[in-house]
Protein backbone atom coordinates (compact mmCIF):
# COMPACT_ATOMS: atom_id res chain seq x y z
CA UNK A 1 0.00 0.00 0.00
CA UNK A 2 1.40 3.42 -0.90
CA UNK A 3 0.42 6.98 -0.14
CA UNK A 4 1.36 10.24 -1.79
CA UNK A 5 4.00 12.34 -0.15
CA UNK A 6 3.01 13.57 3.32
CA UNK A 7 3.76 13.17 7.00
CA UNK A 8 2.73 10.23 9.14
CA UNK A 9 4.39 7.94 11.62
CA UNK A 10 5.82 4.55 10.67
CA UNK A 11 6.53 5.39 7.03
CA UNK A 12 9.63 4.60 5.03
CA UNK A 13 10.73 6.30 1.82
CA UNK A 14 10.30 4.28 -1.36
CA UNK A 15 11.06 5.16 -5.02
CA UNK A 16 9.06 7.58 -7.20
CA UNK A 17 8.24 10.09 -4.43
CA UNK A 18 5.92 7.92 -2.43
CA UNK A 19 5.96 6.39 1.02
CA UNK A 20 5.52 2.81 2.08
CA UNK A 21 3.53 2.07 5.22
CA UNK A 22 5.22 -0.56 7.36
CA UNK A 23 2.60 -2.82 8.87
CA UNK A 24 3.80 -4.34 12.15
CA UNK A 25 2.65 -7.70 13.47
CA UNK A 26 -0.81 -6.32 14.17
CA UNK A 27 -2.54 -6.92 17.46
CA UNK A 28 -6.24 -6.32 18.01
CA UNK A 29 -7.42 -2.83 16.93
CA UNK A 30 -3.92 -1.65 15.87
CA UNK A 31 -4.92 -1.55 12.22
CA UNK A 32 -8.05 0.47 13.04
CA UNK A 33 -5.85 2.99 14.85
CA UNK A 34 -3.63 3.12 11.75
CA UNK A 35 -6.64 3.83 9.55
CA UNK A 36 -7.73 6.65 11.84
CA UNK A 37 -4.25 8.18 11.81
CA UNK A 38 -4.26 7.99 8.00
CA UNK A 39 -7.63 9.70 7.82
CA UNK A 40 -6.63 12.44 10.25
CA UNK A 41 -3.52 13.12 8.18
CA UNK A 42 -5.57 13.91 5.08
CA UNK A 43 -3.29 11.79 2.90
CA UNK A 44 -4.58 10.77 -0.54
CA UNK A 45 -4.39 7.03 -1.10
CA UNK A 46 -3.55 5.29 -4.34
CA UNK A 47 -5.72 2.31 -5.25
CA UNK A 48 -5.27 -0.51 -2.75
CA UNK A 49 -5.56 -3.95 -4.28
CA UNK A 50 -5.58 -5.88 -1.01
CA UNK A 51 -7.62 -5.29 2.09
CA UNK A 52 -6.41 -5.86 5.63
CA UNK A 53 -7.28 -9.56 5.53
CA UNK A 54 -3.79 -9.98 4.06
CA UNK A 55 -2.47 -9.30 7.57
CA UNK A 56 -5.23 -10.79 9.73
CA UNK A 57 -6.90 -14.13 9.02
CA UNK A 58 -9.97 -13.97 11.28
CA UNK A 59 -13.05 -13.72 9.11
CA UNK A 60 -15.60 -10.96 9.77
CA UNK A 61 -13.36 -9.23 12.31
CA UNK A 62 -12.84 -5.50 12.15
CA UNK A 63 -9.24 -5.92 11.08
CA UNK A 64 -9.97 -8.48 8.38
CA UNK A 65 -12.13 -6.25 6.26
CA UNK A 66 -11.91 -2.64 7.40
CA UNK A 67 -10.97 -1.26 4.00
CA UNK A 68 -13.51 -3.39 2.15
CA UNK A 69 -16.24 -2.13 4.47
CA UNK A 70 -15.13 1.44 3.77
CA UNK A 71 -15.24 0.83 0.02
CA UNK A 72 -18.61 -0.93 0.12
CA UNK A 73 -20.27 1.50 2.52
CA UNK A 74 -18.85 4.78 1.30
CA UNK A 75 -17.63 4.13 -2.23
CA UNK A 76 -14.05 5.27 -1.57
CA UNK A 77 -11.57 4.08 -4.20
CA UNK A 78 -8.59 6.36 -4.80
CA UNK A 79 -9.26 9.34 -2.58
CA UNK A 80 -9.90 9.77 1.10
CA UNK A 81 -11.84 13.01 0.98
CA UNK A 82 -13.56 15.33 3.40
CA UNK A 83 -16.80 13.35 3.19
CA UNK A 84 -15.08 10.14 4.24
CA UNK A 85 -13.09 11.89 6.94
CA UNK A 86 -16.26 13.36 8.42
CA UNK A 87 -17.89 9.93 8.55
CA UNK A 88 -14.84 8.42 10.16
CA UNK A 89 -14.84 11.18 12.77
CA UNK A 90 -18.31 10.02 13.73
CA UNK A 91 -16.98 6.46 13.98
CA UNK A 92 -14.12 7.62 16.17
CA UNK A 93 -16.23 9.82 18.48
CA UNK A 94 -19.04 7.28 18.89
CA UNK A 95 -16.54 4.48 19.53
CA UNK A 96 -14.66 6.61 22.06
CA UNK A 97 -17.83 7.57 23.95
CA UNK A 98 -19.07 3.97 24.00
CA UNK A 99 -15.73 2.60 25.19
CA UNK A 100 -15.63 5.25 27.94
CA UNK A 101 -19.03 4.03 29.16
CA UNK A 102 -17.79 0.43 29.13
CA UNK A 103 -14.76 1.49 31.17
CA UNK A 104 -16.97 3.40 33.62
CA UNK A 105 -19.05 0.28 34.22
CA UNK A 106 -15.96 -2.01 34.04
CA UNK A 107 -17.41 -4.04 31.18
CA UNK A 108 -14.69 -5.59 29.05
CA UNK A 109 -14.79 -5.01 25.29
CA UNK A 110 -14.85 -8.79 24.77
CA UNK A 111 -18.27 -8.84 26.44
CA UNK A 112 -20.91 -8.24 23.72
CA UNK A 113 -23.69 -5.77 24.49
CA UNK A 114 -27.06 -5.36 22.81
CA UNK A 115 -27.38 -1.81 21.60
CA UNK A 116 -26.33 1.82 21.52
CA UNK A 117 -28.81 4.62 20.81
CA UNK A 118 -27.79 7.88 19.15
CA UNK A 119 -30.13 10.85 18.60
CA UNK A 120 -29.65 12.40 15.14
CA UNK A 121 -30.70 15.90 14.13
CA UNK A 122 -30.79 15.51 10.34
CA UNK A 123 -31.00 12.98 7.54
CA UNK A 124 -27.39 13.81 6.58
CA UNK A 125 -26.12 12.96 10.06
CA UNK A 126 -28.18 9.76 10.05
CA UNK A 127 -26.76 8.66 6.68
CA UNK A 128 -23.19 9.45 7.68
CA UNK A 129 -23.42 7.42 10.89
CA UNK A 130 -25.14 4.55 9.07
CA UNK A 131 -22.29 4.49 6.56
CA UNK A 132 -19.82 3.53 9.32
CA UNK A 133 -22.21 1.67 11.63
CA UNK A 134 -20.63 -1.74 10.95
CA UNK A 135 -17.21 -0.37 11.86
CA UNK A 136 -18.58 1.08 15.10
CA UNK A 137 -20.39 -2.12 16.05
CA UNK A 138 -17.24 -4.17 15.54
CA UNK A 139 -15.04 -1.69 17.38
CA UNK A 140 -17.24 -1.43 20.51
CA UNK A 141 -18.76 -4.95 20.29
CA UNK A 142 -22.47 -4.15 20.21
CA UNK A 143 -25.18 -5.91 18.23
CA UNK A 144 -27.20 -2.91 17.09
CA UNK A 145 -27.07 0.85 16.62
CA UNK A 146 -30.43 2.62 16.84
CA UNK A 147 -30.58 6.16 15.46
CA UNK A 148 -33.30 8.27 17.07
CA UNK A 149 -34.91 10.84 14.80
CA UNK A 150 -37.20 13.76 15.57
CA UNK A 151 -38.49 14.50 19.03
CA UNK A 152 -37.67 11.18 20.68
CA UNK A 153 -38.70 11.07 24.34
CA UNK A 154 -36.36 8.16 25.10
CA UNK A 155 -33.33 10.37 25.68
CA UNK A 156 -34.31 13.51 27.57
CA UNK A 157 -31.83 16.39 27.41
CA UNK A 158 -31.28 19.01 30.08
CA UNK A 159 -29.66 22.40 29.60
CA UNK A 160 -28.07 24.85 32.00
CA UNK A 161 -25.88 27.93 31.64
CA UNK A 162 -22.12 27.49 31.41
CA UNK A 163 -21.11 29.69 34.32
CA UNK A 164 -17.44 29.66 33.27
CA UNK A 165 -18.18 31.49 30.01
CA UNK A 166 -21.24 33.49 31.03
CA UNK A 167 -20.29 34.51 34.56
CA UNK A 168 -17.51 36.98 33.62
CA UNK A 169 -19.70 38.59 30.92
CA UNK A 170 -23.10 38.75 32.60
CA UNK A 171 -22.37 38.53 36.34
CA UNK A 172 -25.45 40.19 37.85
CA UNK A 173 -27.72 38.82 35.10
CA UNK A 174 -26.84 35.19 35.74
CA UNK A 175 -29.89 34.56 37.90
CA UNK A 176 -32.17 35.91 35.16
CA UNK A 177 -30.33 33.90 32.51
CA UNK A 178 -30.69 30.72 34.59
CA UNK A 179 -34.45 31.30 34.96
CA UNK A 180 -34.92 31.78 31.21
CA UNK A 181 -32.72 28.79 30.28
CA UNK A 182 -34.61 26.52 32.69
CA UNK A 183 -37.77 27.11 30.60
CA UNK A 184 -36.21 25.99 27.30
CA UNK A 185 -37.89 22.90 25.86
CA UNK A 186 -36.60 20.00 23.75
CA UNK A 187 -37.29 21.87 20.50
CA UNK A 188 -35.31 24.89 21.72
CA UNK A 189 -32.36 22.67 22.65
CA UNK A 190 -32.48 20.90 19.28
CA UNK A 191 -32.51 24.23 17.41
CA UNK A 192 -29.58 25.48 19.50
CA UNK A 193 -27.56 22.36 18.69
CA UNK A 194 -28.35 22.63 14.97
CA UNK A 195 -27.69 26.36 14.53
CA UNK A 196 -25.03 26.89 17.19
CA UNK A 197 -26.76 29.90 18.75
CA UNK A 198 -30.01 31.07 20.30
CA UNK A 199 -31.59 34.46 20.96
CA UNK A 200 -33.11 34.92 24.43
CA UNK A 201 -34.90 37.83 26.11
CA UNK A 202 -33.11 38.67 29.35
CA UNK A 203 -34.68 41.51 31.37
CA UNK A 204 -36.50 42.68 28.24
CA UNK A 205 -33.19 42.82 26.36
CA UNK A 206 -32.46 40.47 23.43
CA UNK A 207 -29.14 38.61 23.76
CA UNK A 208 -27.67 36.06 21.32
CA UNK A 209 -25.93 33.17 23.07
CA UNK A 210 -23.54 30.61 21.55
CA UNK A 211 -23.73 26.84 22.01
CA UNK A 212 -20.58 27.00 24.16
CA UNK A 213 -22.48 29.20 26.61
CA UNK A 214 -24.50 26.17 27.77
CA UNK A 215 -24.02 22.68 29.16
CA UNK A 216 -26.35 20.13 27.58
CA UNK A 217 -26.55 16.66 29.08
CA UNK A 218 -28.86 13.66 28.69
CA UNK A 219 -30.57 11.99 31.61
CA UNK A 220 -29.59 8.40 32.34
CA UNK A 221 -32.17 5.71 31.60
CA UNK A 222 -32.58 2.63 33.78
CA UNK A 223 -30.30 -0.08 32.38
CA UNK A 224 -28.44 2.42 30.19
CA UNK A 225 -25.46 4.74 30.48
CA UNK A 226 -25.31 8.04 28.61
CA UNK A 227 -22.29 10.06 27.45
CA UNK A 228 -21.94 13.07 25.18
CA UNK A 229 -19.32 15.11 23.36
CA UNK A 230 -20.46 18.42 21.97
CA UNK A 231 -23.80 17.80 20.27
CA UNK A 232 -23.23 14.04 19.97
CA UNK A 233 -24.97 11.80 22.51
CA UNK A 234 -24.53 8.03 22.93
CA UNK A 235 -26.62 5.78 25.18
CA UNK A 236 -25.30 2.27 25.89
CA UNK A 237 -27.50 -0.65 26.95
CA UNK A 238 -25.51 -2.26 29.78
CA UNK A 239 -27.97 -5.08 30.56
CA UNK A 240 -26.20 -8.42 30.01
CA UNK A 241 -28.60 -11.35 29.57
CA UNK A 242 -27.54 -15.00 29.62
CA UNK A 243 -26.97 -15.23 25.86
CA UNK A 244 -24.69 -12.20 25.92
CA UNK A 245 -22.85 -13.50 28.96
CA UNK A 246 -22.31 -16.88 27.30
CA UNK A 247 -20.99 -15.19 24.18
CA UNK A 248 -18.62 -13.13 26.30
CA UNK A 249 -17.32 -16.28 27.98
CA UNK A 250 -16.74 -17.90 24.58
CA UNK A 251 -14.73 -14.86 23.45
CA UNK A 252 -12.58 -15.13 26.58
CA UNK A 253 -11.84 -18.74 25.71
CA UNK A 254 -10.91 -17.78 22.16
CA UNK A 255 -8.47 -15.19 23.51
CA UNK A 256 -6.91 -17.64 25.96
CA UNK A 257 -6.56 -20.39 23.35
CA UNK A 258 -5.03 -17.99 20.81
CA UNK A 259 -2.47 -16.93 23.41
CA UNK A 260 -1.66 -20.58 24.10
CA UNK A 261 -1.21 -21.22 20.36
CA UNK A 262 1.21 -18.31 20.13
CA UNK A 263 3.16 -19.35 23.22
CA UNK A 264 3.41 -22.90 21.88
CA UNK A 265 4.93 -21.67 18.62
CA UNK A 266 2.15 -23.02 16.42
CA UNK A 267 1.81 -21.77 12.85
CA UNK A 268 -1.32 -19.76 12.04
CA UNK A 269 -2.59 -22.61 9.84
CA UNK A 270 -1.98 -25.43 12.36
CA UNK A 271 -5.12 -27.33 13.37
CA UNK A 272 -5.51 -28.25 17.04
CA UNK A 273 -7.60 -30.18 19.54
CA UNK A 274 -8.82 -28.38 22.66
CA UNK A 275 -9.62 -29.87 26.06
CA UNK A 276 -11.25 -27.81 28.84
CA UNK A 277 -11.73 -28.90 32.43
CA UNK A 278 -15.37 -28.96 33.48
CA UNK A 279 -16.72 -25.87 35.23
CA UNK A 280 -20.46 -25.43 35.72
CA UNK A 281 -20.17 -21.77 34.67
CA UNK A 282 -18.88 -22.58 31.18
CA UNK A 283 -20.89 -25.56 29.92
CA UNK A 284 -23.75 -23.60 28.31
CA UNK A 285 -21.42 -20.92 26.99
CA UNK A 286 -19.24 -23.47 25.18
CA UNK A 287 -22.13 -25.64 23.99
CA UNK A 288 -23.95 -22.62 22.53
CA UNK A 289 -20.85 -21.15 20.88
CA UNK A 290 -18.78 -24.22 20.06
CA UNK A 291 -18.67 -23.60 16.30
CA UNK A 292 -17.50 -20.03 16.84
CA UNK A 293 -14.71 -21.12 19.22
CA UNK A 294 -13.56 -23.91 16.89
CA UNK A 295 -13.60 -21.63 13.86
CA UNK A 296 -11.64 -18.83 15.55
CA UNK A 297 -9.00 -21.15 17.02
CA UNK A 298 -8.76 -23.68 14.14
CA UNK A 299 -9.86 -26.45 16.49
CA UNK A 300 -10.90 -29.76 14.95
CA UNK A 301 -12.25 -31.00 18.26
CA UNK A 302 -13.25 -29.26 21.49
CA UNK A 303 -14.15 -31.30 24.56
CA UNK A 304 -15.09 -30.52 28.14
CA UNK A 305 -13.52 -33.19 30.34
CA UNK A 306 -13.95 -34.05 34.01
CA UNK A 307 -10.22 -34.16 34.83
CA UNK A 308 -7.27 -32.52 33.12
CA UNK A 309 -3.77 -33.20 34.42
CA UNK A 310 -1.82 -30.87 32.14
CA UNK A 311 -2.67 -27.56 30.52
CA UNK A 312 -2.86 -23.92 31.58
CA UNK A 313 -4.96 -22.71 34.48
CA UNK A 314 -7.19 -19.77 33.60
CA UNK A 315 -9.60 -17.66 35.60
CA UNK A 316 -11.86 -14.73 34.76
CA UNK A 317 -15.11 -13.47 36.25
CA UNK A 318 -16.68 -16.53 37.95
CA UNK A 319 -14.78 -19.03 35.81
CA UNK A 320 -11.84 -21.09 37.05
CA UNK A 321 -10.67 -23.96 34.86
CA UNK A 322 -7.81 -25.41 32.80
CA UNK A 323 -7.20 -25.60 29.04
CA UNK A 324 -4.97 -28.01 27.16
CA UNK A 325 -4.27 -27.86 23.42
CA UNK A 326 -2.31 -30.09 21.09
CA UNK A 327 -1.40 -29.79 17.44
CA UNK A 328 -2.88 -32.36 15.10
Amino acid sequence: MTVKKGKIRDLEVCPFFCFKIKFPNLNTQEDFALWLSLLRSGIKLNTIRKNLSSWRKTQNSLSSNTFQKLKDAIGANDLINADLERKMKYAQKISSLTLSLRAKEKIKVRQPLNKIMIPVSSSNQKNEIQAVSDLIKNEVNVKEIELLEGGSDILVKKIKPNFKTLGPKYGRLMKDISNVVSKLNAEDIKKLEQTGNIELAINEKSIIFELSDFEIVSQDIEGWLVAHEGTLTVALDIVIDKNLKDEGISREFVSKIQTMRKNSGFEVTDRINVYIKHDSNIVDAIDNNVNYIKSETLAEDLKIVKDLNDGDEISFDDVKTKISINKI
